[in-house]
């Protein structure tokens, strides 16, 4: 149609249907046309006449509307050109853009002719004013009417054809794309605001044009600069196969909304949702599929090019694609992003680098960020830089590891700046280490001038820190009792801060300086204190000028060394605080250098008080003066109210200060203070003020001109510039000179960029016009976003310059229509901006229009805005776990991160635990990146749960690793919070270099349960076959993985791999067993190792066989192998007897011990213990003085400290600081000699009385505490006697009281016991009668002496929830335990609470478990799991519960938890932690093998029954495991160790007995007495009764004297084998037979006295064919000297009583001795005590505490009317320990004594004493007269020790506690009831016990059964009917028998 448009054939077509069609349009034709087109486009064929005629006319007017549309777009395309635009293209940049277009340039044309002078714009803006209003609201009423409703089609359209992911019903969700976004968001109130974007998509400023004379070049390929590939867009195809369901679309809300009479905003869109309501899905599909292609096909032509291309010549005609396709871009990778070729030899262009990182980051990141080689080539262009930012956003820890590789650097000598650059940033602590240490390096970075900017510290100033507070922390040498925690740094320090204190205590002290010099480096103090040690100390001269150092102005621009900031901090903080943390520049300078972080905090955090009375002179500022803008800033800022007041508010003021034109700030700022209106600028109106025509005339002064350019520039510059004559009258002023300047410049960029912009607009765009796009702009004082450059450009198009014109008039008429539409009417423009932007995406032809890039921040920050108001976190999980992915894309810029960056990675976190998985699950690996970043970030700030922790890391780890191996160094800081279970199921990347260096580097920061899980995991792909095959450097090349594998595997190590590993090896902690493994190996195997292989090998030296030690004996080595072994005994290593001997003792000096030199005898003593006290009573003073630094560290008997004590000299024990001298040897002083010294020397002395392996004698302890206590000032002296607290008896603690609480905040904080804590809190109640929750839990550690009647007070007071929560933690954080009413009270209050099941988590092991099996049996899974998890964290409450409480409940917590059926886990076992062990037999012997097997010497630290020591013995035998023991080797003994004790004797006598040798002997028990040292050990052997220990130990006897001959006629030759003291120090007095022990020699038999009568298993024949030995030795009883009685021990219960007699008794160390045997005979005991006052010459009377305290249990040897004449104050301070005897007293001797305890210079009567008296007295408190004790009351009965309670005569207790008091007990007391005591009871009272022992039970019950029937109670409690149902079924028998 070259004419034109012929419309005839339309008229023809519409003429001819209407004439048949009429008479039905004249009925519900339109209003049925919804529903009609639905049933055509559904293909149904039953739709009626209706559906026919709108067929007929579709099918009519389709082919002539079509052509009508080609038609109209045909006028658009230009005949020259090559490529024909179509319309819409013509305007939206979709073509060519050097060609022109008629329209745009006429109306160009129009604008550069317009005469746009001052009135004209002036009623052009009025025009606007008057019309804008109206014309808004017109256009808007047609919005409305014509554009809603197709509008809503639309959006319906959409919403089938966008499918938007949700949550299934197995959490899932499918990641959704940007569309889907903003379709769920437009679903759940998300308000996206798109105007802006709208107006960049259509109107923004295309790419700069090129013309001739530029110097830009034409793209060779794709230039889309689009976002990652993350979010790329799915278009919206035709597929039928992809809608969404009806449901989700909002034609239900439509349809429920019409059947409610409401409006549904459309009929014609109800009638249409009504209509697909009825639809099947098939034909749901169908009408979309018809209705797609229709609007494709009436689109194509307005779209499309071929319109165009029907002018155009052309080769072929265009194919037509099926079907959309995807356009997240070109295939790059078909195109250029060949990453293959990129290795190779040619070099690869930058600008297809940046393309490709930005178009196809996933691939990029992998292929180049991932690969090292490709990376180093792409960084040798220089333009490629940008690439350490890039991948170091996403890979860092791989980036990093690759090539900040310093040791290449040196190899190099030549390192890229850029590469310095980054690896100074990403990896600065490592970096600056080398630099600062390595001078080669320091050299070969520095050769490089381009590397002179890093200026780094390596003074390694630390910042600025408070120095006083810093040496009170480290410098209080009475907490130094640990010196392994004592480092150089802290010692410097003290030496550096505080000399006079350190010469004082440390070097005045040569027991403290001689435990100092033990610690290595630290043998300069010696020196230090021998010059010091009397020279007075002077402080050095001030060498510190702050003027010279401090000049603050030279900072600016300058590399500030960061020490020198942080000196000038501390020393001119006034002068700093302004002129650095005032001064933003230099601030923002500072704070660029890492070091220098720490002025954010002072800076901000400062006190500025000071500062503002030096700066802020207002008074002054009345007068005309300069006042600095700095100081006017600072003012503003930190003093508000005074200055608006005082300067805002003072006109006169404000007017001189605006005389400094840099304050013209000060306006705006006083306006917004003082509330002025918009565009008030406190009176200044520029434009009445800044009248530029009149300036002609007169001159402005220079505070106007200022405001006038500061406040109204655009008429500024239009006014003054152009006017030559004005602009030379103003710059002959020299306050206007910078005017010129101004103009010169505006000028200058016009003429540069203006003129030539419009060439091709038209003739009226002048030469001499600068812009026409700015010139408009200006001249309507419009206020525009958009960059006018490229409008202003040469070669500019007229389309962009209308383009910009029109965007800027947009956006200056954008607020004036907000204010004026309704906000109906916005939110309809928001939804229609929001379809409009969705349309854009969804058509395939616009992809030019940059739509995502444009609303990227937009849909950024309105998922802000809706995060922060969003509630619903099922939303909010929807938004993370479904379109996760496409926000972080959205959030990844091109190479950076945007500032708020991580606003959704923060949602991630808040998420709920219950959805926690599944949400992470779905997360992509960027995403990922991100959550890891800032948790790294923000880990302490973000307060996680231990919970959620735990699941992030466990998906991450199983989940999100198994994705992307390459995450793994990202994830190294998480590793130490990954469980057991996370590691073994990371994913098989055990050949992974990256994964296997990771967890190399990071394994040293992990426990051994992690680094043992690590070890199973690699386990996995290293079988026993690449060790053996694995070569020589199998050690090396595996890395410190090698030491967690199992022992299994690990011990297949060859002696050879050991020694060429050994470095590796030793760098990581070896547990026992492998240290074993690894010394036998080595020593085993080479007999020529080096001094310097032995010092590699360390400690290893002393788990050696010593035969291959001796062999070095004769060389050089050997010197260095006794310092090892040495070091071995100093740090408490268990060595064998024949070792030491071997290596120390076999000396012929050690046969004269008086002729030893000080010097030998130092270097002996840690081994003087092995010698004897014999050997030690031979030495003299004068050797023992000098030697005493070395032999005050020493851990001696108290027998043999006290023969060390008697021989020094009495001046050292009597001079000031005597006692520190002595250091361990303190426990040998007598206590007779610590009364005597002063309260002040005892006091100075108390730092080495409170050394970790002392443990001073009760006496001793309470002879110091009693006399420090009985000062006044002992309420000042709480920091010194606190180690002594625990030894104070109660009643000198209550003389103190009231003084102590007069100040509780240094009361507060000590380790007080419970009595004592009772005690102080009773007085609080007597000053305070009533305490609030806060004021309770400021008492700190009085805290726990609240009584019953307190606590429940205060539960209920507040029972919220948080407060609760406080006063458990309060209680479960207390230093010291808890008495069992305290927990007794807690559980039974809140028990009643329905919070309880919410507060248990918080309760704490202690209080938990002093809950009955009967409660906990009720707990669902979930406070089960909570139980488990607070016993596992804190387990030694369980091993204090009676053994068959401890099995019954892990029985209930199993069934629980579901851990009965099937195999009995690794998972399981590991879960139950110390109750692992306590489940039943059956249970027990399903527990995996294979775990087991890796598992031995974890299993050796748990505590077993008897029942379960026999089973493992016989699961050892399993031929899966280690088989018949007669088949046993060295190295499965090793792992066996102390689990050989379980076996029977007659499967001990079948083990080879090459493999039991002496030393193995000794070893074995060491190892078993070790285990028994540990927490663990003795919390178990403390729960054994006497009758299973003794078992145990008879195997452990076994052992030892079947191997070593003494149970086997003819295994050894005369003479009979003979221990020496060393072997019985190794093993056990007992253990050997009786006639070795008596075959002894007399001097090793006399060393080891002592031992001998401290052995418990001794028999009573043993013990008397011993003490003839004695006899033998020393003569008659009467004859043995103090020290021998001492010694004697046991020994001595085989003495007559008339021996007993002739003992002599005056020293306390010998008394106590005796007294502290608890199996005298009622006729020994008298004995013994009439020794004692035969021997002291004192009465009963004269007794004073001391001295009772160490009687014990001699004090049933007083008679009963003795005991009345003992002083009662003395006994009162005394019975603190004999209380917690089990003393053998008559009930009438313990009346009497109680009759002490009640005397009114002691505790008063019994009806006042309160529990704290009754812990206090312990067993004392069975002798309670008969009528007292009946009397007691609750609280009194609480403080009861169950010892106490079982001490009671059986028919004493039947009479004195009745049923009521019996159910106050506790289950303590009421375990501790006896069989005796319970027969007597009657049934009630038996009913009240049992219904303690199983509360809330139908019927009572007592399960105190033996642990043999305890497992068979698993199935639950067995139940006895009482004597009651006895006699009631009797008398029912004899009703129905009469």
């Amino acid at each position: 149609m070259p004419g034109g448009i012929d419309f005839s054939s339309y008229y023809g077509v519409l003429s001819g249907i209407l004439a048949v069609y009429g008479p039905l349009l004249k009925e519900r034709f339109v209003e049925n046309l919804p529903k009609t087109i639905v049933c055509i486009l559904s293909g149904r064929q039953d739709c009626g006449l209706e559906a026919e005629l709108t067929r007929a006319i579709s099918l009519e007017l389709g082919k002539p509307f079509l052509e009508l549309l080609s038609s109209l777009t045909s006028q658009t395309c230009p005949s020259r050109s090559a490529e024909l635009p179509s319309f819409l293209n013509s305007y939206l940049r979709m073509g060519d853009a050097n060609r022109t277009i008629s329209l745009q340039e006429m109306v160009i044309t129009a604008l550069s002719q317009l005469p746009l002078s001052g009135n004209l714009v002036s009623a052009l803006s009025g025009l606007v004013d008057m019309t804008f209003p109206p014309i808004v609201t017109y256009l808007t009423d047609f919005l409305i009417t014509f554009i809603q409703t197709p509008m809503d089609y639309v959006k319906l359209g959409l919403q089938l054809g966008i499918k938007i992911p949700s949550i299934d019903q197995s959490g899932q969700c499918q990641q959704g794309d940007l569309k889907q976004l903003i379709m769920w968001g437009m679903s759940h109130n998300v308000t996206w605001s798109f105007g802006n974007a709208i107006l960049d998509i259509f109107l923004g400023p295309g790419p700069a044009p090129c013309y001739p004379a530029s110097n830009c070049q034409n793209p060779t390929g794709p230039v889309s600069r689009s976002l990652d590939s993350s979010i790329a867009l799915d278009p919206l195809t035709c597929d039928r196969h992809t809608l969404a369901h009806f449901n989700d679309t909002s034609c239900p809300d439509i349809i429920k909304k019409g059947q409610q009479g409401l409006d549904p905003g459309s009929t014609s869109l109800l009638t249409f949702c009504q209509a697909l309501s009825t639809l099947s899905s098939a034909q749901l599909e169908q009408v979309w599929s018809t209705s797609c292609q229709m609007v494709l096909g009436v689109t194509m032509p307005l779209m499309q090019r071929a319109s165009c291309m029907l002018e155009a010549p052309l080769t072929s005609p265009p194919p037509r694609a099926p079907s959309r396709v995807a356009r997240a871009a070109v295939n790059l990778n078909s195109l250029a992003c060949n990453y293959g070729n990129w290795s190779g030899s040619g070099q690869v262009d930058a600008g297809l680098v940046t393309l490709c990182s930005e178009n196809d980051h996933d691939e990029f990141v992998r292929r180049v960020c991932q690969n090292a080689s490709t990376m180093k080539k792409l960084l040798l262009d220089p333009q490629n830089t940008w690439l350490w930012g890039y991948c170091s956003n996403t890979t860092q820890n791989y980036v990093v590891s690759q090539f900040c590789r310093y040791d290449m650097w040196l190899a190099e000598g030549v390192v890229d700046p850029s590469l310095v650059a980054f690896c100074w940033e990403q990896d600065q602590e490592r970096f600056k280490a080398l630099l600062c240490d390595d001078l080669n390096f320091f050299v070969v970075l520095y050769s490089n001038p381009a590397n002179n900017w890093l200026q780094p510290n390596c003074t390694m100033a630390p910042p600025p820190v408070d120095t006083n507070t810093l040496v009170a922390e480290e410098c209080n040498y009475a907490s130094w009792k640990d010196m392994k925690q004592v480092t150089m740094n802290t010692v410097s320090l003290c030496v550096q801060y505080d000399p006079q204190s350190f010469i004082y205590v440390v070097c005045s002290n040569s027991t403290f300086l001689a435990a100092l010099l033990h610690i290595p480096g630290l043998d300069w103090v010696n020196d230090y204190c021998a010059l010091n040690g009397n020279a007075p100390h002077t402080e050095p001269p001030s060498l510190f000028n702050i003027q010279d150092w401090c000049n603050y102005q030279l900072w600016g621009g300058l590399m500030i060394d960061s020490s020198m900031v942080g000196l000038c901090w501390q020393q001119d903080q006034l002068s700093f605080s302004k002129n650095v943390c005032c001064n933003i520049p230099l601030f923002e300078q500072l704070t660029l250098d890492p070091q220098n972080s720490w002025l954010m905090s002072v800076c901000s955090e400062q006190d500025n008080s000071l500062l503002i009375s030096q700066l802020c002179h207002y008074a002054n500022w009345n007068q005309p003066i300069i006042v600095d803008m700095t100081d006017l800033a600072f003012c503003a800022e930190f003093d508000p109210l005074n200055f608006t007041r005082r300067v805002c508010s003072n006109r006169t003021v404000l007017q001189n200060l605006l005389a400094n034109l840099d304050n013209t700030w000060l306006l705006q700022h006083c306006a917004n203070q003082t509330g002025g209106a918009e565009g008030n600028l406190l009176g200044f109106r520029p434009a009445v003020q800044c009248q530029y025509k009149s300036w002609s005339i007169s001159i402005p002064d220079q505070a106007l001109l200022a405001l006038c350019w500061d406040y109204d520039q655009a008429n500024f510059v239009s006014s003054i510039c152009p006017d030559a004559g004005l602009l030379a009258k103003l710059i002959r002023e020299p306050s206007a000179v910078w005017v010129g300047q101004l103009c010169a410049t505006y000028t200058s960029h016009i003429s540069v960029n203006g003129s030539s912009s419009m060439e091709g607009a038209g003739a009226g765009a002048g030469a001499g016009q600068a812009c026409l796009v700015r010139d408009i702009v200006l001249r309507f004082n419009w206020t525009c976003s958009a960059d006018l450059t490229p409008a202003c450009s040469p070669g500019a198009s007229p389309t962009m310059a209308l383009q910009m014109l029109l965007r800027c008039g947009v956006e200056a008429l954008s607020p004036r229509l907000h204010s004026v539409l309704p906000q109906s009417e916005k939110w309809l423009v928001g939804q229609a901006s929001t379809v409009v932007i969705l349309v854009a995406m969804e058509e395939n032809l616009m992809t030019s229009l940059p739509v995502t890039e444009n609303i990227r921040l937009g849909v950024l920050e309105d998922v802000v805005l809706y995060m922060e108001r969003e509630s619903n976190l099922e939303n909010k999980r929807v938004l993370l776990q479904c379109f996760g992915k496409v926000l972080t894309g959205l959030m990844l810029t091109r190479r950076d991160v945007t500032s708020d960056g991580f606003f959704h990675i923060k949602e991630y976190f808040k998420i709920p635990l219950a959805s926690l998985t599944e949400v992470l699950r779905a997360v992509d690996i960027s995403t990922v990146r991100q959550i890891l970043q800032y948790f790294n970030r923000n880990k302490d700030a973000l307060k996680l749960s231990e919970a959620y922790v735990s699941t992030m890391v466990s998906v991450l780890f199983q989940t999100q690793l198994s994705k992307d191996p390459s995450l793994f160094p990202e994830l190294a800081p998480l590793l130490g919070l990954a469980s057991p279970t996370d590691i073994q199921a990371f994913p098989r990347l055990q050949d992974n270099l990256i994964v296997k260096t990771t967890i190399n580097d990071n394994l040293v920061h992990l426990s051994l349960e992690k680094r043992w899980a690590f070890g199973r995991w690699y386990r996995q792909a290293l079988g026993p076959g690449n060790i053996t095959a694995g070569g020589l450097t199998v050690v090396r090349d595996t890395g410190n993985l090698i030491t967690c594998l199992p022992f299994v595997l690990f011990q297949l190590l060859s002696p050879a791999q050991i020694l060429d590993g050994l470095d590796v090896l030793l760098r990581n902690p070896l547990t026992l067993l492998q240290q074993q493994f690894v010394a036998q190996s080595v020593f085993g195997t080479f007999r020529n190792l080096t001094a310097m292989q032995f010092h590699r090998l360390g400690n290893l030296s002393c788990l050696a066989e010593p035969q291959n030690l001796l062999l070095y004996k004769d060389s050089e080595v050997f010197s260095g192998i006794q310092d090892k072994i040495r070091s071995c005994a100093i740090h408490g290593v268990s060595l064998p007897s024949n070792m030491i001997s071997s290596l120390f003792l076999n000396t012929s000096d050690l046969k004269s011990p008086g002729s030893l030199s000080s010097a030998r005898l130092s270097q002996l003593a840690d081994f003087l213990p092995w010698l004897g006290i014999d050997f030690l009573q031979k030495l003299n003073q004068s050797q023992l003085n000098l030697s005493l630094p070395a032999l005050s560290a020493v851990t001696f008997s108290s027998a043999e400290a006290a023969v060390i004590v008697d021989k020094l000299s009495s001046n050292t024990l009597f001079a000031q600081g005597g006692l520190q001298q002595l250091g361990s040897l303190v426990k040998g002083v007598k206590v007779e000699t610590l009364w005597s010294l002063s309260s002040k020397t005892l006091l100075s002395s108390l730092p080495a009385m409170a050394l970790p392996n002392l443990t001073l004698s009760p006496s001793q302890a309470n002879a110091v505490a009693s006399k420090l206590w009985g000062s006044v000032n002992v309420t000042a002296w709480l920091d010194q006697v606190e180690p002594l607290l625990s030894s104070t008896p109660l009643l000198s603690l209550l003389s103190q009281a009231r003084p102590l609480m007069t100040n509780t905040s240094s009361t507060n904080t000590r380790p007080w016991n419970t009595q004592q804590a009772q005690a102080l809190f009773q007085e609080v109640m007597n000053i305070k009668s009533n305490l609030s929750p806060q004021a309770f839990l400021a008492l700190g550690t009085i805290g726990p002496g609240a009584s019953c009647k307190v606590l429940k007070k205060l539960f209920f007071s507040q029972p919220s929830s948080s407060s609760l929560r406080s006063l458990l933690v309060f209680l479960r954080e207390q230093p010291v335990p808890l008495h069992t009413s305290l927990t007794k009270c807690v559980i039974e209050e809140l028990y009643k609470l329905d919070l309880f099941s919410n507060l248990l988590g918080e309760l704490g092991a202690q209080l938990a478990l002093a809950m009955t099996v009967s409660t906990i049996k009720k707990f669902p899974s979930d406070m089960m799991n909570s139980l488990r998890k607070m016993i596992v964290q804190e387990p030694r409450h369980f091993l204090l519960l009676p053994r068959t409480k401890q099995e019954l409940l892990v029985d209930k917590m199993v069934q629980t938890l579901e851990m009965y059926t099937g195999q009995y886990t690794q998972e399981e076992f590991q879960s139950l932690g110390v109750m692992a062990t306590s489940v039943v037999d059956e249970m027990f012997v399903q527990l995996d093998r294979k775990f087991l097997m890796d598992s031995v010497e974890l299993l050796r630290t748990l505590c077993y029954s008897s029942s379960k020591r026999d089973l493992m013995a016989l699961i050892l035998q399993e031929p899966a495991i280690f088989g018949p023991v007669q088949n046993w080797t060295t190295a499965v003994l090793n792992q066996v160790d102390r689990f050989i004790f379980f076996l029977p004797p007659d499967k001990l006598k079948l083990l080879p007995p090459a493999l039991l040798t002496q030393g193995r002997i000794e070893r074995l028990f060491q190892n078993q007495r070790r285990w028994e040292g540990e927490e663990m050990g003795a919390l178990c052997m403390a729960g054994r009764d006497q009758e299973e220990k003794v078992a145990l130990f008879g195997r452990e006897q076994f052992l030892l004297q079947y191997f070593l001959g003494f149970l086997t006629m003819g295994r050894l030759t005369a003479p009979t084998l003979v221990p020496s003291c060393e072997n019985l120090k190794s093993t056990a007095p007992s253990a050997w037979s009786i006639g070795s022990l008596t075959g002894m020699s007399n001097d090793a038999f006399t060393s080891c006295l002592e031992l001998i009568g401290q052995d418990p298993f001794l028999t009573p024949y043993e013990l008397t064919v011993l003490l003839k030995k004695t006899n033998q030795v020393y003569g008659a009883v009467a004859s043995f000297p103090p020290s021998v009685v001492s010694r004697l021990g046991r020994l001595a219960l085989q003495l007559t009583v008339e021996e007993l007699g002739t003992l002599r008794l005056s020293e306390l160390s010998s008394v106590a001795a005796l007294g502290a045997i608890s199996t005298w005979s009622t006729r020994q005991l008298p004995a013994l005590f009439s020794a004692l006052l035969n021997s002291t010459k004192l009465s009963p009377s004269q007794l004073d505490s001391s001295t009772l305290v160490a009687i014990g249990h001699i004090i049933c040897g007083i008679s009963s009317i003795e005991m009345r004449t003992l002083n009662a104050v003395q006994f009162s301070k005394a019975v603190m320990w004999l209380g917690h005897l089990r003393l053998a007293c008559s009930e009438e001797q313990l009346a009497s004594l109680v009759g002490l305890l009640s005397h009114d210079q002691a505790f008063g009567l019994i009806s006042s004493w309160g529990p704290q008296v009754f812990i206090e007295i312990g067993v004392l408190a069975a002798g309670i007269p008969d009528m007292s004790m009946s009397a007691l009351v609750k609280e009194q009965i609480e403080g009861f020790s169950p010892l106490a309670v079982s001490l009671i005569p059986p028919q004493k207790f039947t009479v004195v506690f009745n049923q009521a008091q019996i159910n106050m007990f506790s289950y303590e007391q009421a375990m501790a009831v006896t069989p005796e005591q319970r027969a007597l009871l009657s049934d009630v009272q038996q009913t009240a016990l049992s219904m303690v022992l199983t509360p809330w039970e139908n019927r009572p019950l007592d399960f105190r059964g033996n642990d043999a029937n305890a497992a068979s109670q698993s199935s639950g409690l067995t139940l006895s009917p009482s004597p009651l149902c006895h006699l009631l079924g009797l008398l029912m028998l004899l009703l129905w028998l009469v």
